[in-house]
């Protein structure tokens, strides 16, 4: 063998292994979470834990024959578009997606890397979905939300203020998923006694003055929809409220247990431990198009007598009945 055979030979041998480190590499799928809370907030971390839970009984483990990567929009939806292109870049294997407006980010950024949502809100309407039974596209997951959810809320807020007139409904314009549910909400009460107003907050800087009294004077109770921003903020909305005196019900159980007053709504630790199994399944070889899009399997009602003793309301004892949770 000369010189001019060995020299080519030498570079091959030398550049083989960092060859198989870059496969190895790849050998582990890779799993891009898009948060459109803070890491470092309560519910966010929960829900995060829960869907690693889920990992878990599917058999998959961090760093081990799987790789989690994450992005957090901290609250502020403006940065999720540029977010979801970040995780899309990286050649994902799936991506889930923990709020509607960050699957719509996603969606928007690529139509082949699977998706899988959490909290989707009518998909079909968004685009996201052709059927919830075949969604045809590349996402798929758990709706946020039933049809009679945001008037059941509302009916459960005036069992507890019946002389309640005209509920706010806190909602962020920069969500396009806000003004579907608004709809139903105003659809739920049409006919009734009972008006619906929008109470509209963009930014953390929108707070006080929703919440200021002369904006509350014609507010008897408050229902607070989903959305990045109240998840960050939820102890700001709850101190408001409580400050204002105004009954106010929220979507998730974490909320009551801060302080907040009621919550009905769809347990979204279960959400993220069911969408588990939707990873497991494209992880397989399964198309998110072929997945269908499933209901939420469960719905909580949660009660803070505290807060309702601080506000001097009177919680019926059939309501306490109905309650999944008490919290005294």
């Amino acid at each position: 063998m000369n010189r001019r055979e060995v020299i080519p030979l030498l570079l091959s041998a030398a550049a083989w292994p960092l060859a198989a480190r870059g496969q190895a590499v790849r050998k582990r799928p890779l799993v891009a979470w898009l948060g459109g809370g803070s890491q470092y907030d309560q519910v966010a971390t929960r829900n995060r834990d829960a869907f690693v839970q889920g990992l878990r009984e599917h058999g998959y483990e961090d760093g081990k024959n799987v790789d989690l990567v994450y992005r957090w929009a901290e609250g502020d939806m403006s940065r999720q578009p540029e977010l979801a292109a970040e995780l899309v870049a990286l050649d994902p294997a799936v991506i889930l997606s923990a709020a509607n407006t960050g699957t719509i980010a996603l969606r928007q950024a690529t139509s082949v890397v699977p998706i899988v949502s959490t909290n989707l809100v009518d998909p079909i309407a968004f685009g996201l979905a052709e059927s919830h039974n075949r969604p045809g596209g590349n996402v798929t997951g758990l709706l946020l939300t039933i049809d009679s959810l945001p008037g059941k809320q509302v009916e459960l807020l005036m069992e507890l203020v019946p002389q309640a007139s005209n509920i706010g409904v806190l909602v962020n314009p920069a969500n396009r998923a806000h003004p579907v549910v608004l709809r139903d909400i105003e659809v739920a009460v049409r006919g009734s006694s009972i008006k619906a107003t929008a109470v509209e907050v963009r930014t953390p800087l929108d707070f006080e003055g929703a919440f200021a009294p002369q904006s509350q004077r014609r507010i008897d109770g408050l229902l607070v929809l989903v959305d990045p921003l109240f998840f960050t903020q939820a102890t700001r909305i709850i101190a408001l409220a409580a400050a204002a005196r105004l009954p106010a019900i929220h979507n998730f159980r974490q909320h009551v247990e801060l302080g907040g007053l009621m919550s009905y709504g769809v347990s979204d630790t279960q959400n993220f431990r069911r969408a588990a199994y939707f990873v497991d399944r494209i992880l397989k070889g399964a198309r998110p198009a072929d997945l269908p899009i499933e209901l939420p399997s469960t719905l909580e009602l949660v009660i803070n007598l505290k807060t309702a003793r601080a506000l001097g309301l009177a919680v019926p004892p059939t309501l306490l009945a109905r309650a999944d949770q008490v919290i005294d």
